[in-house]
């Protein structure tokens, strides 16, 4: 990643021109949109589910709030956002929950159209086909910012921050859930190890599509450490920034305040 040359970015290992790399990364997600939820089922066997379900915890969905989730395109964690904010204290009282879906890619965005959603909720999700780093969303309007396994892939993560803190209103929370470093330099190479043989194979052997699966692999090395993207997360301005590790830092929660 190299957010300090405008020009440039990486896709993978291969380094791109800024302008390509959204397409590139369209064209990743159009072919692995039919088989996503079955893919990230059979890579971290249905272990994903539970990180999401952990992101869901730390977000603490209210009746009333306004989600954004960004990179949602299958609409998994806003379903759920707004499923558990129904449950909450006094939620008959109350407005219901309400979320929007940002995804750059309207396959994915198909994929999540026809997916059975908890009574209730599929009149309170909208789709929108946008980019992270130009969202079609008001200043100081969400509650909640949401992105799950989606920031590594846009083009210019510090751009997309500042957006993120721009659509949240004053103390509005931010949340990222991404694929990150290992605790020791051992478990680190038994994970590159399996990621690097056994998930471009999945990807040939279920999807039919190996190239795919090799750049998902390959971005997910080349995304900045916990301490460094937290870092970039204040850089665009949040409070209170922190992380958790989960698995021993296959995947971490990033999480900031708008104040």
């Amino acid at each position: 990643m190299r957010e300090n040359d405008p020009g440039k970015a990486s896709f993978g290992y291969r380094e791109v021109r800024a302008d390509d790399k959204a397409g590139l990364v369209r064209d990743v997600f159009d072919k692995v949109a039919p088989k996503y939820d079955l893919m990230n089922d059979l890579m971290s066997a249905g272990v994903h589910r539970l990180w999401k379900q952990v992101l869901i915890d730390r977000t603490n969905p209210r009746p009333g709030e306004l989600l954004l989730d960004v990179a949602g395109g299958t609409g998994d964690i806003a379903a759920a956002f707004l499923a558990r904010a129904d449950r909450g204290p006094r939620a008959s009282e109350r407005a219901p929950a309400r979320a929007i879906v940002a995804d750059i890619n309207a396959e994915m965005l198909a994929a999540g159209r026809g997916r059975k959603r908890p009574e209730g909720v599929a009149g309170r999700l909208a789709l929108v086909c946008a980019d992270a780093e130009n969202l079609p969303i008001p200043d100081q309007s969400v509650d909640a910012y949401s992105i799950a396994f989606g920031v590594r892939n846009v083009t210019h993560v510090d751009r997309a921050l500042v957006e993120a803190r721009r659509v949240l209103k004053i103390g509005g929370r931010f949340f990222c859930l991404e694929f990150s470093h290992l605790a020791t330099e051992g478990l680190q190479k038994l994970y590159d190890a399996y990621s690097f043989s056994v998930i471009p194979w999945l990807g040939e052997k279920v999807a039919g599509d190996r190239a795919s699966y090799q750049y998902l692999v390959e971005s997910i090395r080349r995304f900045p450490a916990q301490e460094n993207f937290a870092a970039m997360i204040r850089a665009a301005g949040f409070s209170r920034v922190k992380y958790e590790n989960l698995s021993a830092g296959v995947v971490a929660i990033h999480s900031g305040w708008r104040i």
